[in-house]
């Protein structure tokens, strides 16, 4: 039996990604969340979750049948170095280049890298600037 925490409160309550291959999927996830230092929560032959994400083949009761399309999904790492070390991780677990580490232009202080997963997903790991992220909020402007 599993067990998880639930965390009242959050705009997003959890994402499930239905992909093709669970077995490619969780190779390149497993990389990307011992990078990040997040515990996988579970898994199974079908499945398997981290925190509130949620990775399924199309054959998991869950899933009902179906693929999800293209999503963008942006993980928040500690430090610039966390976001070159997912990048490097994502690569050699089967992701494929999608903006190597660096500054981006969203905010001063945004240091990013991109991946595509194994189903064509986005997946980013961002890193903000310095900031105590057990609790403290950094408030950015967007200039449009």
């Amino acid at each position: 039996m599993e067990t998880m925490e639930l965390h009242r409160g959050r705009l997003i309550d959890h994402v499930q990604l239905v992909v093709k291959d669970i077995a490619a999927s969780k190779r390149f996830y497993k990389a990307v969340f011992d990078v990040l230092k997040i515990p996988l929560g579970g898994e199974a032959e079908d499945h398997i979750w981290a925190d509130e994400l949620f990775i399924s083949n199309k054959q998991s009761p869950a899933a009902v049948g179906e693929l999800t399309g293209r999503v963008h999904l942006a993980f928040q790492g500690k430090s610039r170095e966390v976001v070159d070390l997912f990048h490097k991780a994502a690569l050699a677990a089967g992701g494929k280049d999608n903006g190597a580490p660096g500054e981006r232009p969203y905010h001063p202080g945004y240091y990013g890298a991109f991946v595509i997963d194994p189903d064509g997903n986005n997946i980013e790991v961002v890193y903000h600037g310095p900031a105590n992220y057990s609790s403290e909020s950094v408030k950015v402007t967007f200039e449009s």
